[in-house]
């Protein structure tokens, strides 16, 4: 085992050292939601074995949903409970030591929801306003030892609409003209994101890839994030679809709210954006890959993968069921 910080003598090591997890990396997959995580986690659930094989150990929602974190972020406080901070660091070291002595050398954890959520997005009319914040509370929980964390784009146009669409199928006001105009204008881009999640892991390595080239293939996603070989993709997946227009009315209705801010006249995908507001989009998404493929000064690596010949324009057909089952380079400053 390296060596580590000692707390007083040979006897009182630093926790993470007498827990024996020392040499286990870790990966965090973190979304963006609507970018088909949903669709990568069915993917891992689906190849438990042949995963668990490679010594890679994941942590999908059906493991960090159940009170693992509880207490980083807490619901009624400005700022969280140190105490309550300190237990959930204690529980996630007893979890990794565990997994750790089972022979685990590498764990995924892929949970979108350490960002944020995307109701929080439309809410403050900005891409993930709290990533910094949020993920370096969780690079505390990790005992700042994450090695690499994934990152997926999507164009913006498409990313919102699909978001806006999420949030009132859960029951949410549908947003009026001026609530799109703001989304569509908000100068925060996947730029930015990228910028505060680098700022608040500055000993990780972020690597980005795009909803248009790994949404249809979480074998490769899988081997881009933990640099093994991918179990192969034997079945389609394509959970978490945002619904379309047709179920949107249908489920306004169902919580008795107004249809009328949704289009009468048309049926499929909802795009709220004007084609005007969709150009623009469209331009800042093709300004932050460029960004990205000039070297995002050194901030992320955008992950290409070299045997797609061309990304693909959606996800191809297949189950449409929704939700879970159970529900070291330098960074610059911000």
């Amino acid at each position: 085992m390296t060596g580590g910080v000692t707390l007083g003598g040979p006897d009182r090591v630093a926790p993470w050292q007498r827990l024996g997890y020392r040499l286990m990396d870790i990966f965090l997959h973190v979304g963006a939601h609507l970018t088909a995580t949903t669709s990568f986690q069915h993917y891992l659930h689906a190849n438990t074995g042949p995963i668990k094989a490679l010594g890679v150990s994941v942590w999908g929602p059906r493991q960090v949903r159940n009170g693992l974190f509880s207490g980083i972020f807490p619901k009624y406080r400005a700022a969280p409970n140190p105490a309550s901070v300190k237990r959930a660091c204690g529980r996630v070291s007893l979890q990794l030591a565990k997994i750790s002595d089972a022979g685990t050398s590498k764990l995924l954890v892929s949970e979108e929801n350490m960002i944020g959520s995307s109701r929080q997005c439309v809410h403050n009319a900005m891409l993930y306003p709290a990533v910094g914040e949020r993920m370096a509370r969780f690079d505390e929980v990790f005992g700042h030892r994450v090695k690499r964390v994934m990152l997926t784009l999507r164009s913006p146009d498409m990313w919102w609409s699909s978001a806006i669409g999420y949030t009132v199928s859960r029951g949410h006001t549908v947003p009026d003209d001026a609530a799109i105009g703001s989304i569509a204008a908000s100068q925060r881009s996947w730029r930015d994101v990228i910028t505060d999640l680098a700022c608040a892991l500055p000993n990780t390595e972020i690597q980005v890839s795009t909803f248009e080239e790994y949404a249809a293939r979480p074998d490769a996603l899988f081997a881009r994030i933990t640099d093994e070989p991918a179990p192969p993709n034997t079945q389609t997946f394509w959970r978490n679809r945002t619904p379309d227009l047709t179920a949107l009315r249908r489920l306004l209705a169902e919580y008795g709210k107004p249809q009328n801010p949704l289009p009468q006249t048309t049926s499929g995908r909802w795009q709220p954006f004007t084609d005007a507001q969709t150009h623009a989009m469209r331009e800042s998404y093709a300004d932050d890959l460029f960004w990205l493929a000039a070297g995002a000064d050194g901030l992320a690596t955008l992950t290409v993968d070299p045997t797609r010949k061309r990304a693909g324009a959606s996800q191809p057909p297949g189950e449409l069921k929704k939700g879970h089952d159970n529900d070291s380079r330098q960074r610059k400053l911000a």
